[in-house]
Protein backbone atom coordinates (compact mmCIF):
# COMPACT_ATOMS: atom_id res chain seq x y z
CA UNK A 1 0.00 0.00 0.00
CA UNK A 2 2.84 2.38 0.91
CA UNK A 3 4.41 1.74 -2.50
CA UNK A 4 1.26 3.06 -4.18
CA UNK A 5 1.16 6.22 -2.09
CA UNK A 6 1.24 9.35 -4.28
CA UNK A 7 1.06 7.21 -7.44
CA UNK A 8 -2.11 8.89 -8.67
CA UNK A 9 -0.68 12.34 -7.93
CA UNK A 10 2.50 11.49 -9.83
CA UNK A 11 0.52 10.10 -12.76
CA UNK A 12 -1.59 13.25 -13.11
CA UNK A 13 1.39 15.56 -12.54
CA UNK A 14 3.45 13.93 -15.29
CA UNK A 15 0.55 14.11 -17.74
CA UNK A 16 -0.24 17.77 -17.05
CA UNK A 17 3.43 18.75 -17.32
CA UNK A 18 3.55 17.06 -20.72
CA UNK A 19 0.52 19.18 -21.67
CA UNK A 20 2.24 22.30 -20.39
CA UNK A 21 5.41 21.52 -22.36
CA UNK A 22 3.37 21.28 -25.55
CA UNK A 23 1.75 24.64 -24.77
CA UNK A 24 5.15 26.25 -24.14
CA UNK A 25 6.67 24.86 -27.33
CA UNK A 26 3.92 26.49 -29.40
CA UNK A 27 4.18 29.83 -27.59
CA UNK A 28 7.98 29.87 -27.83
CA UNK A 29 7.87 29.23 -31.56
CA UNK A 30 5.58 32.23 -31.89
CA UNK A 31 7.84 34.41 -29.75
CA UNK A 32 10.96 33.53 -31.73
CA UNK A 33 9.40 35.11 -34.79
CA UNK A 34 8.89 38.45 -33.01
CA UNK A 35 11.10 41.19 -31.63
CA UNK A 36 12.37 40.56 -28.10
CA UNK A 37 10.18 42.27 -25.55
CA UNK A 38 7.03 42.52 -27.69
CA UNK A 39 4.58 44.24 -25.33
CA UNK A 40 1.75 41.97 -26.40
CA UNK A 41 3.59 38.82 -25.40
CA UNK A 42 6.14 39.68 -22.70
CA UNK A 43 5.70 41.80 -19.57
CA UNK A 44 8.10 42.95 -16.87
CA UNK A 45 7.17 42.36 -13.23
CA UNK A 46 7.95 44.59 -10.27
CA UNK A 47 11.26 42.79 -9.68
CA UNK A 48 12.23 43.34 -13.36
CA UNK A 49 11.85 39.64 -14.14
CA UNK A 50 9.77 38.69 -17.16
CA UNK A 51 6.42 37.00 -17.54
CA UNK A 52 4.85 35.76 -20.79
CA UNK A 53 1.51 34.43 -21.92
CA UNK A 54 3.05 30.97 -21.40
CA UNK A 55 3.54 31.64 -17.66
CA UNK A 56 -0.10 32.56 -17.11
CA UNK A 57 -1.42 29.93 -19.52
CA UNK A 58 0.53 27.07 -17.93
CA UNK A 59 -0.52 28.17 -14.45
CA UNK A 60 -4.18 28.30 -15.48
CA UNK A 61 -3.97 24.91 -17.22
CA UNK A 62 -2.23 23.11 -14.35
CA UNK A 63 -4.51 24.74 -11.77
CA UNK A 64 -7.65 23.73 -13.68
CA UNK A 65 -6.52 20.12 -14.18
CA UNK A 66 -5.41 19.61 -10.57
CA UNK A 67 -8.54 21.24 -9.15
CA UNK A 68 -10.91 19.26 -11.35
CA UNK A 69 -9.08 15.98 -10.87
CA UNK A 70 -8.66 16.07 -7.11
CA UNK A 71 -11.37 18.60 -6.16
CA UNK A 72 -10.65 22.29 -5.70
CA UNK A 73 -11.49 22.09 -1.99
CA UNK A 74 -8.67 19.56 -1.53
CA UNK A 75 -6.04 21.29 -3.67
CA UNK A 76 -3.61 23.89 -2.35
CA UNK A 77 -1.31 25.39 -5.00
CA UNK A 78 1.73 27.59 -4.42
CA UNK A 79 2.72 29.24 -7.70
CA UNK A 80 4.67 32.17 -9.01
CA UNK A 81 2.22 34.26 -11.02
CA UNK A 82 -0.77 36.39 -10.01
CA UNK A 83 -3.52 38.06 -12.04
CA UNK A 84 -2.68 41.68 -11.24
CA UNK A 85 -1.37 42.54 -14.71
CA UNK A 86 -3.92 40.43 -16.57
CA UNK A 87 -6.82 42.03 -14.71
CA UNK A 88 -6.06 45.58 -15.87
CA UNK A 89 -8.38 47.05 -18.53
CA UNK A 90 -5.40 47.77 -20.81
CA UNK A 91 -4.47 44.07 -20.70
CA UNK A 92 -7.66 42.88 -22.39
CA UNK A 93 -5.75 41.83 -25.51
CA UNK A 94 -3.16 39.94 -23.48
CA UNK A 95 -5.87 38.22 -21.44
CA UNK A 96 -7.58 37.23 -24.67
CA UNK A 97 -4.42 35.49 -25.85
CA UNK A 98 -4.09 33.67 -22.55
CA UNK A 99 -7.72 32.52 -22.70
CA UNK A 100 -7.24 31.26 -26.24
CA UNK A 101 -3.98 29.49 -25.38
CA UNK A 102 -5.44 27.77 -22.30
CA UNK A 103 -8.55 26.56 -24.12
CA UNK A 104 -6.47 25.24 -27.01
CA UNK A 105 -4.33 23.31 -24.54
CA UNK A 106 -7.22 21.95 -22.46
CA UNK A 107 -8.96 20.79 -25.64
CA UNK A 108 -6.07 18.35 -26.04
CA UNK A 109 -6.42 16.91 -22.52
CA UNK A 110 -7.72 13.55 -23.72
CA UNK A 111 -4.49 13.00 -25.68
CA UNK A 112 -2.73 12.93 -22.33
CA UNK A 113 -5.29 10.74 -20.57
CA UNK A 114 -6.83 13.66 -18.69
CA UNK A 115 -10.34 15.10 -18.67
CA UNK A 116 -10.76 18.59 -20.04
CA UNK A 117 -13.65 21.02 -19.54
CA UNK A 118 -17.04 20.34 -21.11
CA UNK A 119 -17.13 23.83 -22.59
CA UNK A 120 -14.75 26.64 -23.49
CA UNK A 121 -13.57 28.57 -20.44
CA UNK A 122 -14.18 32.31 -20.33
CA UNK A 123 -11.85 35.07 -19.08
CA UNK A 124 -13.28 35.03 -15.56
CA UNK A 125 -12.77 31.28 -15.25
CA UNK A 126 -9.18 31.56 -16.50
CA UNK A 127 -8.43 34.36 -14.04
CA UNK A 128 -10.01 32.31 -11.26
CA UNK A 129 -7.82 29.31 -12.11
CA UNK A 130 -4.67 31.47 -11.99
CA UNK A 131 -5.64 33.26 -8.79
CA UNK A 132 -6.54 29.96 -7.12
CA UNK A 133 -2.78 29.37 -6.88
CA UNK A 134 -2.52 31.64 -3.86
CA UNK A 135 -1.45 29.20 -1.15
CA UNK A 136 1.50 30.17 1.02
CA UNK A 137 2.47 26.55 1.75
CA UNK A 138 3.78 25.86 5.23
CA UNK A 139 4.64 22.93 7.49
CA UNK A 140 1.29 21.12 7.45
CA UNK A 141 -0.86 19.56 4.77
CA UNK A 142 -0.40 18.97 1.06
CA UNK A 143 0.68 21.75 -1.25
CA UNK A 144 1.34 21.61 -4.97
CA UNK A 145 4.24 23.87 -5.93
CA UNK A 146 4.36 25.20 -9.48
CA UNK A 147 6.76 27.30 -11.49
CA UNK A 148 4.91 27.55 -14.81
CA UNK A 149 7.94 28.71 -16.80
CA UNK A 150 11.17 28.59 -14.83
CA UNK A 151 13.81 30.56 -16.72
CA UNK A 152 11.54 32.99 -18.58
CA UNK A 153 14.54 34.90 -19.93
CA UNK A 154 15.81 31.70 -21.50
CA UNK A 155 12.31 31.03 -22.81
CA UNK A 156 11.95 34.34 -24.65
CA UNK A 157 15.47 34.03 -26.07
CA UNK A 158 14.82 30.60 -27.49
CA UNK A 159 16.95 28.88 -24.83
CA UNK A 160 16.51 26.52 -21.94
CA UNK A 161 13.58 26.72 -19.52
CA UNK A 162 11.53 24.30 -17.43
CA UNK A 163 8.00 23.62 -16.24
CA UNK A 164 8.32 22.52 -12.62
CA UNK A 165 5.60 20.87 -10.54
CA UNK A 166 6.07 19.27 -7.13
CA UNK A 167 3.86 17.99 -4.33
CA UNK A 168 4.87 18.77 -0.76
CA UNK A 169 3.24 16.77 2.03
CA UNK A 170 3.88 17.96 5.59
CA UNK A 171 7.00 19.84 4.49
CA UNK A 172 8.48 16.93 2.49
CA UNK A 173 8.71 16.96 -1.29
CA UNK A 174 7.06 13.67 -2.29
CA UNK A 175 6.48 14.13 -6.03
CA UNK A 176 8.65 16.03 -8.47
CA UNK A 177 8.11 16.58 -12.20
CA UNK A 178 10.38 18.66 -14.42
CA UNK A 179 9.41 19.41 -18.01
CA UNK A 180 12.38 20.55 -20.13
CA UNK A 181 11.06 21.19 -23.65
CA UNK A 182 14.45 22.13 -25.13
CA UNK A 183 16.57 19.58 -23.28
CA UNK A 184 16.99 16.23 -24.98
CA UNK A 185 16.81 13.04 -22.95
CA UNK A 186 19.51 11.37 -25.05
CA UNK A 187 22.97 11.57 -23.55
CA UNK A 188 25.05 11.42 -26.74
CA UNK A 189 25.33 15.21 -26.77
CA UNK A 190 27.10 15.13 -23.41
CA UNK A 191 29.11 11.92 -23.68
CA UNK A 192 31.60 11.95 -20.83
CA UNK A 193 34.21 10.52 -23.20
CA UNK A 194 33.96 13.75 -25.20
CA UNK A 195 34.36 16.30 -22.42
CA UNK A 196 36.16 18.77 -24.68
CA UNK A 197 33.07 19.05 -26.82
CA UNK A 198 30.84 20.23 -24.00
CA UNK A 199 30.14 23.92 -24.48
CA UNK A 200 29.50 26.41 -21.70
CA UNK A 201 25.83 26.44 -22.74
CA UNK A 202 23.58 23.38 -22.90
CA UNK A 203 22.78 22.91 -26.61
CA UNK A 204 19.38 24.11 -27.78
CA UNK A 205 17.59 22.57 -30.76
CA UNK A 206 16.91 24.80 -33.76
CA UNK A 207 13.46 26.47 -33.78
CA UNK A 208 12.04 23.81 -36.12
CA UNK A 209 13.17 21.06 -33.72
CA UNK A 210 11.72 22.44 -30.50
CA UNK A 211 9.65 19.27 -30.09
CA UNK A 212 12.83 17.63 -28.83
CA UNK A 213 12.54 17.72 -25.09
CA UNK A 214 11.93 15.60 -22.04
CA UNK A 215 9.95 15.26 -18.84
CA UNK A 216 11.73 13.92 -15.74
CA UNK A 217 9.89 12.73 -12.67
CA UNK A 218 10.26 10.90 -9.39
CA UNK A 219 8.46 9.91 -6.23
CA UNK A 220 10.04 10.13 -2.78
CA UNK A 221 11.57 6.99 -1.36
CA UNK A 222 11.67 4.99 -4.60
CA UNK A 223 15.35 5.51 -5.33
CA UNK A 224 14.33 5.96 -8.95
CA UNK A 225 14.01 8.88 -11.34
CA UNK A 226 12.65 8.56 -14.86
CA UNK A 227 12.69 10.51 -18.09
CA UNK A 228 10.35 10.49 -21.08
CA UNK A 229 10.47 12.35 -24.40
CA UNK A 230 7.89 15.08 -24.82
CA UNK A 231 4.92 14.20 -27.03
CA UNK A 232 5.57 14.91 -30.69
CA UNK A 233 3.13 16.61 -33.06
CA UNK A 234 -0.31 15.04 -32.83
CA UNK A 235 0.97 11.99 -30.98
CA UNK A 236 -0.83 10.56 -27.98
CA UNK A 237 0.77 10.29 -24.56
CA UNK A 238 0.94 6.75 -23.20
CA UNK A 239 2.11 6.03 -19.66
CA UNK A 240 4.78 4.84 -19.07
CA UNK A 241 5.92 4.12 -22.63
CA UNK A 242 9.34 5.39 -23.73
CA UNK A 243 10.38 6.07 -20.14
CA UNK A 244 13.90 5.21 -19.07
CA UNK A 245 15.56 5.44 -15.70
CA UNK A 246 18.17 8.12 -15.10
CA UNK A 247 21.08 8.00 -12.69
CA UNK A 248 23.63 10.57 -11.63
CA UNK A 249 27.17 10.42 -12.98
CA UNK A 250 29.66 8.11 -11.20
CA UNK A 251 32.43 10.70 -11.55
CA UNK A 252 33.81 11.76 -8.17
CA UNK A 253 37.12 13.30 -9.30
CA UNK A 254 36.77 17.13 -9.29
CA UNK A 255 39.20 17.37 -12.21
CA UNK A 256 36.72 15.48 -14.39
CA UNK A 257 33.53 16.99 -13.01
CA UNK A 258 31.34 19.56 -14.75
CA UNK A 259 29.39 22.11 -12.73
CA UNK A 260 26.29 24.13 -13.55
CA UNK A 261 25.49 27.62 -12.40
CA UNK A 262 22.81 30.22 -13.23
CA UNK A 263 23.23 32.41 -16.31
CA UNK A 264 21.99 35.52 -14.52
CA UNK A 265 24.41 37.42 -12.32
CA UNK A 266 21.68 39.50 -10.68
CA UNK A 267 20.86 36.99 -7.94
CA UNK A 268 23.91 34.73 -7.85
CA UNK A 269 27.58 35.26 -7.09
CA UNK A 270 29.56 33.80 -9.98
CA UNK A 271 32.92 34.93 -8.63
CA UNK A 272 32.50 33.08 -5.33
CA UNK A 273 31.38 29.93 -7.17
CA UNK A 274 34.37 30.23 -9.51
CA UNK A 275 36.77 30.54 -6.57
CA UNK A 276 35.16 27.55 -4.91
CA UNK A 277 35.42 25.52 -8.11
CA UNK A 278 39.09 26.36 -8.39
CA UNK A 279 39.82 25.50 -4.77
CA UNK A 280 38.45 21.95 -5.12
CA UNK A 281 40.11 21.37 -8.50
CA UNK A 282 37.24 21.74 -10.94
CA UNK A 283 38.82 22.31 -14.34
CA UNK A 284 35.94 22.18 -16.81
CA UNK A 285 34.17 25.36 -17.86
CA UNK A 286 30.86 25.78 -16.06
CA UNK A 287 27.61 25.02 -17.83
CA UNK A 288 25.65 28.27 -17.46
CA UNK A 289 22.06 27.25 -17.83
CA UNK A 290 18.72 28.98 -17.38
CA UNK A 291 16.23 27.35 -15.02
CA UNK A 292 15.96 24.02 -13.24
CA UNK A 293 17.39 22.31 -16.31
CA UNK A 294 20.53 22.35 -14.13
CA UNK A 295 18.92 19.76 -11.87
CA UNK A 296 17.94 17.68 -14.91
CA UNK A 297 21.55 17.78 -16.14
CA UNK A 298 22.77 16.33 -12.84
CA UNK A 299 19.99 13.74 -12.61
CA UNK A 300 20.82 12.19 -15.96
CA UNK A 301 24.58 12.45 -15.60
CA UNK A 302 25.35 15.34 -17.94
CA UNK A 303 26.94 17.31 -15.08
CA UNK A 304 28.04 16.53 -11.55
CA UNK A 305 27.61 19.77 -9.59
CA UNK A 306 25.20 22.70 -9.29
CA UNK A 307 26.18 25.56 -7.01
CA UNK A 308 24.23 28.71 -6.34
CA UNK A 309 25.19 31.38 -3.82
CA UNK A 310 22.67 34.18 -3.76
CA UNK A 311 23.67 37.79 -3.32
CA UNK A 312 22.70 39.55 -0.09
CA UNK A 313 18.99 40.21 0.19
CA UNK A 314 17.86 37.58 -2.31
CA UNK A 315 15.57 34.82 -1.03
CA UNK A 316 15.29 31.48 -2.80
CA UNK A 317 11.71 30.44 -3.62
CA UNK A 318 10.52 26.89 -3.12
CA UNK A 319 9.13 26.64 -6.67
CA UNK A 320 12.63 27.16 -8.07
CA UNK A 321 13.97 24.03 -6.39
CA UNK A 322 11.38 21.56 -5.06
CA UNK A 323 10.88 19.37 -8.14
CA UNK A 324 14.54 19.37 -9.15
CA UNK A 325 15.82 18.58 -5.68
CA UNK A 326 13.68 15.45 -5.35
CA UNK A 327 14.59 14.17 -8.82
CA UNK A 328 18.33 14.56 -8.19
CA UNK A 329 18.08 12.87 -4.78
CA UNK A 330 16.10 9.90 -6.09
CA UNK A 331 18.52 9.60 -9.02
CA UNK A 332 21.29 9.06 -6.47
CA UNK A 333 22.52 12.61 -5.90
CA UNK A 334 22.87 14.86 -2.86
CA UNK A 335 21.29 18.32 -2.41
CA UNK A 336 21.78 20.49 0.67
CA UNK A 337 22.37 24.09 1.61
CA UNK A 338 25.97 25.26 1.82
CA UNK A 339 26.11 24.21 5.46
CA UNK A 340 25.34 20.62 4.54
CA UNK A 341 21.76 20.67 5.82
CA UNK A 342 18.70 19.42 3.96
CA UNK A 343 16.63 22.15 2.32
CA UNK A 344 13.65 23.17 4.48
CA UNK A 345 10.38 23.44 2.56
CA UNK A 346 8.26 24.09 5.66
CA UNK A 347 8.59 27.88 5.90
CA UNK A 348 6.20 29.01 3.18
CA UNK A 349 7.18 30.28 -0.25
CA UNK A 350 10.82 30.95 0.68
CA UNK A 351 13.68 28.73 1.78
CA UNK A 352 13.93 30.94 4.85
CA UNK A 353 16.53 28.98 6.80
CA UNK A 354 18.89 28.48 3.87
CA UNK A 355 22.54 28.51 4.95
CA UNK A 356 24.42 30.68 2.43
CA UNK A 357 23.56 28.82 -0.74
CA UNK A 358 22.65 25.55 -2.43
CA UNK A 359 25.01 22.72 -3.38
CA UNK A 360 23.81 19.79 -5.48
CA UNK A 361 26.18 16.97 -6.37
CA UNK A 362 26.11 13.61 -8.11
CA UNK A 363 27.65 11.90 -5.08
CA UNK A 364 28.77 12.26 -1.48
CA UNK A 365 32.51 12.56 -2.19
CA UNK A 366 32.14 15.64 -4.37
CA UNK A 367 29.56 17.05 -1.98
CA UNK A 368 31.83 16.70 1.06
CA UNK A 369 34.70 18.41 -0.76
CA UNK A 370 32.50 21.33 -1.77
CA UNK A 371 30.96 21.81 1.65
CA UNK A 372 34.44 21.80 3.17
CA UNK A 373 35.59 24.36 0.63
CA UNK A 374 32.62 26.58 1.42
CA UNK A 375 33.59 26.74 5.08
CA UNK A 376 37.22 27.42 4.19
CA UNK A 377 36.38 30.16 1.67
CA UNK A 378 33.39 31.91 3.20
CA UNK A 379 35.06 34.39 5.50
CA UNK A 380 37.14 35.83 2.67
CA UNK A 381 34.13 36.18 0.34
CA UNK A 382 32.21 39.36 -0.32
CA UNK A 383 28.77 37.83 0.13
Amino acid sequence: MEKEKYSEELNVAVRVVHMACSLCQKVQKGLLGKAFGDDDEVKSKDDDSLVTIADWSVQATVSWILSNTFGSEFVSIVAEEDVQTLSKPESAGLLGKVVSTVNECLAQASRYGLKGPDKILGPSEILEAISRCNSKGGPLGRHWVLDPVDGTLGFVRGGQYAVALALIDNAEVVVGVLGCPNYHMKRDRHNKQQQNHISSEVPVPSPDMLEEGCVMYSKKGTGEAWVQPTVYGDGKYEWPNFAKQVRVSPIDDPALATFCEPVERANSNHSFAAGLASSVGLRNKPLRVYSMVKYAAIAQGDAEIFMKFARAGYKEKIWDHAAGVLIVQEAGGVVTDAGGRSLDFSKGIYLESLDRGIVACSGTKLHEKLIGAVYASWESSSL
